[in-house]
């Protein structure tokens, strides 16, 4: 059995003014193109940007333990198929 990939999208205040709110459209996407392989969620903070000095690359997201900086959502779509392979 595959596991599935886990894709946590960042809402905390700073991902969510630097453009999170545009990744909430992962949450419904990702269902329809690849069904229950992968798993979507916001979550509150992810405190990656209290490591990556001044929040330069907001919003993140987490695809399995990689970080994706400064996502998109065609970024993240290219990580979930990167870890689909």
């Amino acid at each position: 059995m595959d596991k599935k990939v886990s894709v946590k999208v960042c809402l905390g205040t700073t991902c969510f003014v630097m453009g999170s709110a545009n990744l909430q459209e992962l949450i419904e996407q990702v269902p329809k193109k690849y069904g229950d392989k992968v798993d979507v969620s916001g979550v509150p903070c992810l405190g990656l940007c209290s490591i990556d000095w001044e929040f330069s690359k907001a919003p993140y997201v987490k695809v399995n333990d990689e970080v994706v900086k400064e996502a998109t959502v065609e970024k993240v779509l290219a990580t979930i198929e990167k870890h689909l392979k």
